[in-house]
């Protein structure tokens, strides 16, 4: 029987294992692993060496050399900032989460039908007003189908394609790319009434979406970042939403956001403010929606990820 290692602590609740993901991961893999959860550092150091499977947030370079019966790291993390995996040696296996846009394409769709619906219009706003103002007439032609529109998607991985599957079910026309697509990409993005990033937050992408790509984009266009924040230049962002030239935005994901360096990761209680996050609240744009980096927020977050190592034989 494997020894599987498990530390999962993290502020938000989701992405925390407690006694129900446990008891259902051992479920999962009653004959096949002894599953034991740890909850801090110190204790996950001094259960490593005899550790056959760990499931954790973040592990550092040296840790491997604490870790000789190793044979699998896994991580529910998409993201691969926070695991020193290039590090690796070769007895063991590295797995990241490929479950999370069974999550986040739900969460795309539903902005998508919200915002062609006038959930977010102005008015809409709850107040005295519509006593004298009710907003029918104002709203009347603010709405429209999803079906028939078109939504172009950057970072065609697994989350991409899950977001792609989703939105083509609600009759939108779907066209991915891969980041090195960006020809493609662009001349695509200048038809696109949805503009979908999903892409990985590494040096490759950085201004991915940058004021050029902005420029392109037709004034009916939202754009819709669920991938990482480096891709986007949020000051030409704002511009654009400011001046009118883009329809709108929903940024779920920021180039600073608290808890989004390791050495945030290594202590999650820690909460720093940087990025579009600490702009005054009036240069903020009244077409912007904007979600705390939460589209992958669900409560069956962790037995998600548990499933997927028992379906790929990893458990």
């Amino acid at each position: 029987m494997k020894n599987l290692l498990v530390w999962l602590e993290w502020p938000e609740r989701c992405f925390r294992a407690e006694e129900p993901e446990i008891g259902f991961l051992r479920r999962l893999c009653p004959d096949s692993a002894a599953v034991s959860r740890v909850r801090g550092e110190e204790e996950f150091l001094e259960c490593l060496p005899g550790a056959d499977a760990a499931i954790v947030w973040h592990f550092k370079k040296e840790w491997f050399a604490l870790a000789p019966r190793l044979e699998l790291l896994a991580t529910p993390s998409a993201g691969r900032e926070l695991v020193a995996w290039r590090d690796a040696p070769a007895r063991t296996k590295v797995h990241f989460g490929g479950f999370h846009g069974a999550i986040i394409s739900e969460t795309v769709a539903g902005f998508v039908l919200a915002s062609a619906h006038g959930f977010f219009r102005r008015e809409l706003a709850v107040s005295s007003a519509w006593r004298d103002d009710w907003p029918r007439v104002a709203l009347s032609d603010k709405c429209s189908l999803v079906a028939g529109t078109r939504a172009v998607i950057a970072g065609y991985g697994k989350v991409g394609r899950a977001i792609g599957t989703k939105l083509a079910a609600l009759g939108v026309e779907v066209s991915g790319f891969g980041r090195s697509g960006v020809g493609g990409f662009r001349e695509a993005a200048a038809t696109a009434d949805w503009l979908v990033l999903a892409l990985p937050g590494d040096t490759g992408t950085d201004g991915f979406l940058d004021a050029e790509a902005i420029s392109l984009l037709p004034r009916r266009c939202t754009v819709i970042n669920v991938g990482r924040g480096n891709a986007v230049d949020e000051d030409a962002l704002l511009e654009a939403l400011r001046e009118g030239r883009i329809a709108g935005a929903y940024l779920d994901v920021f180039r600073g956001e608290p808890g989004a360096g390791l050495s945030d990761a290594a202590d999650p209680t820690r909460r720093s403010a940087g990025g579009i996050l600490a702009l005054p609240r009036g240069s903020l744009s009244p077409n912007l929606v904007m979600t705390p980096h939460s589209s992958a927020f669900c409560a069956e977050y962790l037995p998600m990820c548990f499933k997927e190592l028992k379906d790929e034989g990893l458990i």
